[in-house]
């Protein structure tokens, strides 16, 4: 039976993907503790492909690099589903560090990054409430718009 989590992301319309393999020589997840550290996610949707690819500020508008920050934190959470069983052990979204594939001079990449943090709340309520670090880049893997990465405190 799904827990309260997995009912409010069922309300909210979304179905948690597998999670994505490592493409490198890191793991998905780590936990130390009751911290679970999910490692960069990058803006994969339906049928694996990406949401947005490019810059923004360049090819990316910023409706879509906040689509793209939502799907990041999507994954975000499927991964942690995996590596926790049940989302209702989840205390609090610590921490949301984000990096957005910006073109130079763009610096609406805070804005671009509540995609993934309204979703937080969205899923989480109070809990979801996080600190976080939002830094532009010049590239991504596979030209991605987005990649997010997360720190969550689990019971």
């Amino acid at each position: 039976m799904a827990g309260a989590i997995e009912k409010k992301l069922s309300d909210l319309g979304i179905t948690l993907p597998t999670p994505a393999a490592p493409i490198a020589n890191y793991v998905a997840a780590v936990r130390s503790g009751n911290l679970i550290t999910v490692s960069g996610q990058l803006c994969f949707g339906d049928e694996g492909k990406l949401v947005a690819t490019g810059q923004l500020g360049g090819t990316v508008s910023m409706e879509d690099g906040q689509k793209a920050a939502r799907a990041c934190a999507i994954n975000l959470i499927a991964q942690l589903k995996a590596a926790v069983g049940d989302l209702d052990k989840v205390v609090r979204v610590v921490r949301l560090g984000g990096f957005i594939n910006s073109a130079p001079g763009y610096a609406d990449g805070p804005k671009v990054m509540n995609g993934a943090s309204d979703l937080m709340v969205e899923v989480f309520g109070d809990k979801g409430r996080h600190a976080r670090s939002t830094v532009g880049v010049s590239a991504l893997p596979v030209n991605a718009a987005v990649e997010i990465e997360g720190l969550f405190e689990v019971a």
